[in-house]
């Protein structure tokens, strides 16, 4: 008797784990993120940052033909100790140069990644918000995914645009 209560409580439970379903959706994070007005803002940004870094390669480059124009016309009364000096000078500013220029995309990025941040957590908080209300349990990002097939019927796209109060 005791095998048979065992039995049916296992059955009972190992049945009521695996009555518990999951439902998978989708969302399209760039869709959302291109309807948002934030994102003019966030892209003002990004170009008056973009346009302080290129204020700061012109006067590098300003300053450096400064000095080899200096350089150039006094050349010739210069001693060799401040020849060498003045070189070394030249040379420094143009690894400076050289170096702000590398590190300017770089730059760039992350000043995007960082202003991009709040929209992609907005846009994360409102995806959650909406996939609890409709019982999903897991969302995909469609414009960043490998997925082989996507129903349109699990897309909550449009509702996420709803809950965000933004046009579709």
């Amino acid at each position: 008797m005791k095998k048979v209560i065992l039995i049916a409580f296992i059955s009972l439970l190992a049945g009521t784990s695996y009555a518990q379903t999951t439902k998978v959706g989708t969302v399209d994070r760039y869709y959302i993120l291109n309807k948002m007005p934030e994102l003019i803002v966030m892209e003002n940004a990004l170009k008056d940052y973009n346009k302080e870094l290129q204020n700061d390669l012109k006067e590098k480059l300003d300053n450096y033909y400064k000095v080899y124009k200096t350089a150039e016309a006094n050349f010739d009364m210069m001693t060799n100790a401040q020849k060498e000096a003045k070189q070394k000078e030249l040379t420094d500013l143009e690894n400076d140069i050289s170096k702000f220029r590398q590190n300017g995309a770089q730059l760039i990025q992350l000043k995007e990644n960082e202003l991009m941040m709040p929209l992609y957590r907005k846009i994360n908080d409102y995806v959650a918000l909406v996939a609890k209300e409709l019982s999903f349990t897991q969302i995909f990002f469609t414009g960043d995914s490998n997925l082989a097939y996507l129903d349109s019927a699990f897309d909550i796209t449009a509702e996420v645009l709803d809950k965000m109060g933004l046009v579709k």
